[in-house]
């Protein structure tokens, strides 16, 4: 079985949103893990966005990167679009996915827009699972 790290900031949305929908595609294929090098709490418009596919990740909690042993994975996915991705040591096979981050910071845009942006993500991060199938097998 393989093992897959997906990895961005904050582990608050993209990533917690690919890991949902991985876990949801891969099924028994892939151990899917997320996590982030400043790990914040998971977005609530994360949570939204995913219950509206049908995948619930209410109970994921943001995780560091530190808690993952990375010498044990197959493949990292970074998510990082503008800011900057944190690098893992070692020889692991990675893969730079760079979707914008539709979290806002200040809380200025309106919940729509928070929502039209949360949904773009998750489904430019389900665009391109299917890229991952060939290294399932």
């Amino acid at each position: 079985m393989k093992r897959i790290l997906f990895l961005c900031v904050a582990n608050s949305a993209r990533s917690q949103m690919a890991e949902g929908l991985a876990r949801r595609t891969f099924g028994n294929r892939a151990e899917v893990l997320s996590a982030g090098s400043q790990p914040a709490t998971v977005n609530p418009y994360a949570i939204e966005a995913m219950a509206e596919v049908g995948i619930d990740i209410s109970q994921h909690r943001s995780k560091s990167v530190d808690e993952i042993d990375v010498t044990a994975l197959d493949l990292v996915i970074t998510l990082c679009a503008e800011e900057v991705c944190p690098i893992l040591p070692g020889s692991v096979r990675r893969l730079h996915w760079p979707i914008p981050d539709p979290a806002v910071k200040d809380g200025s845009l309106p919940a729509e827009e928070m929502r039209t942006r949360f949904r773009s993500a998750r489904d430019a991060i389900r665009g391109r699972l299917a890229s991952l199938e060939p290294l399932l097998d």
